[in-house]
């Protein structure tokens, strides 16, 4: 009787594996037996917005009025105009609004709020105050996005109320991050009013704390 050669042998033995290697899974092969791939999910564009308002984070930024209707007498136009990306968590974007008025007073009554929800949306609020802090008598009013949107733009849009002219009403917010944040309202898709903020510089000198929230404390709601 031939004996094979060791070097043979050794040949034969992993021609073995490599040929059970490949051979097909049965199908009815228990799931626990396979090693899962769990694919990444796409970010989808209200997740590349969102990731967009926090890149300036910690900075503030000048800005200018750009449009405004007949009649609205909020700002004359000269005034300047500075938002804060003041703090980005991963469920919450605060970004107060500060206005230095004609008389050198400043307005520090305003602050945009937007969250996130679990289905997906990002809600956008209004946090108005007095300057002792307390509630203004209109405030956290907004709404949420509607539809995907685009990595720099997202539009919310009023939902829970009809208005007399059938027109949809709400707001576009636009962020570029170096180049420009634009918030304004709109009115059957059109610009009714919006400020502009340039983002290609921040300032040397970051604003105080927005009226309500000297002492660190948060919004209410």
């Amino acid at each position: 009787m031939k004996r094979i050669p060791a070097v043979l042998a050794l040949l034969l033995v992993v021609g073995a594996g490599c040929a059970e290697a490949d051979t097909p899974v049965p199908a009815d092969t228990p799931s626990d037996h396979l090693e899962q791939t769990v694919p990444e999910e796409e970010p989808t564009p209200r997740d590349a917005y969102w990731e967009n308002l926090r890149v300036p984070c910690g900075d503030a930024f000048p800005g200018r009025l750009a449009l405004e209707p007949p009649g609205d007498e909020m700002l004359e136009g000269d005034e300047l105009l500075v938002v804060h990306f003041d703090v980005c968590e991963d469920e919450e974007i605060r970004l107060p609004f500060h206005i230095e008025q004609m008389d050198g007073e400043w307005d520090r009554s305003r602050t945009w709020i937007f969250r996130r929800m679990d289905d997906g949306r990002i809600e956008l609020r209004h946090d108005h105050r007095t300057p002792d802090g307390e509630e203004d008598e209109s405030t956290w009013y907004g709404a949420w996005t509607v539809g995907e949107g685009t990595a720099t733009e997202q539009e919310f849009i009023i939902e829970d109320r009809e208005f007399e002219d059938g027109e949809t009403r709400g707001w576009r917010i636009i962020i570029e991050p170096g180049e420009r944040y634009v918030y304004g309202t709109i009115r059957g898709g059109e610009w009714t009013w919006r400020v502009d903020f340039d983002l290609s510089e921040p300032m040397d000198e970051l604003p105080p704390p927005a009226w309500g929230y000297e002492d660190g404390a948060g919004p209410l709601r």
